[in-house]
């Protein structure tokens, strides 16, 4: 056997237009051109092209309620999503960390884990009235398992050999939070933040259709009524885009601010 042949197998490395944003931008150009293809071909009202859609939203921008009825959503979004990690860190910490209280709650944890989002929308609006309180409880409500679960986990994964130094080192329970606990659970709350953001902007918007005079939910569901197709697809774009503004802007970049102590050389 030759020294060629017992030697490992690199990887080949990507070409330059599979590295950084190229395959992202050639992703979106070739949905783009499908799209304007399919659009021509159909010379349908029910399917506009991207640029009859992108004038809409720009129009709607200009002179429409596009952005107001975009920042009410996004106000609602980020409250549910507060309240819904707020509570559901809390309860998921202390499910992990006492078999007591798992005991008691894991029953009802696995009852609004299955419970339909449909369900609890319906039952907010018709016990506390159609209300900001009622739709943000609702919403909140819907993601709040899901964050218990992932916070459940990573309470029971935290490793006892660093919570024995911390008290060997008679560290304070806020310097024990701050450098032993939090850096363990990080991974657990970026993925408990990183789904519930993906998960709530999608119940909000049913929240909306179903029963608050504004919002993006509202609008798509009027605008489903009207058949106007084009708006209905101005409106998911526009609130996507945002969504993903957020996603690279802040959630990805404070996700590396958090984690930066793993790429600090030993």
């Amino acid at each position: 056997m030759t020294t060629a042949e017992i030697q490992p197998r690199t990887r080949s490395q990507p070409t330059w237009y599979m590295r950084g944003p190229w395959i992202s931008t050639i992703s979106v150009a070739a949905f783009l051109v499908v799209w304007f293809v399919a659009a021509g071909v159909a010379q349908s009202r029910l399917l506009p092209g991207p640029g009859e859609v992108l004038d809409y939203v720009i129009q709607e921008s200009l002179h429409g309620d596009l952005i107001f009825q975009l920042g009410i959503t996004l106000w609602r979004v980020v409250a549910a999503f507060f309240v819904a990690m707020v509570v559901g860190s809390v309860i998921g910490l202390l499910m992990g960390e006492y078999p007591a209280v798992n005991r008691v709650l894991d029953p009802w944890l696995i009852l609004l884990l299955n419970v339909p989002a449909l369900v609890i929308i319906i039952l907010a609006y018709v016990w506390f009235g159609l209300n900001e309180a009622a739709a943000i409880g609702a919403v909140a409500l819907n993601k709040i398992p899901n964050v218990v679960v992932t916070l459940r986990e990573g309470a029971r994964a935290l490793d006892p050999g660093l919570d024995e130094m911390a008290r060997a080192y008679r560290m304070s329970a806020w310097s024990k939070l701050r450098n032993v606990t939090m850096p363990q659970l990080q991974p657990y709350f970026a993925t408990a933040s990183r789904t519930g953001l993906s998960l709530i902007w999608k119940i909000v918007l049913v929240v909306e259709l179903l029963g608050r005079p504004n919002g993006v939910g509202f609008e798509l569901h009027l605008n489903f009524q009207l058949f106007n197709v084009t708006a209905i697809l101005g409106y998911t774009l526009a609130f996507v885009a945002v969504m993903l503004a957020i996603e690279y802007l802040l959630v990805q970049p404070f996700e590396r601010y958090t984690t930066r102590w793993r790429n600090k050389p030993v």
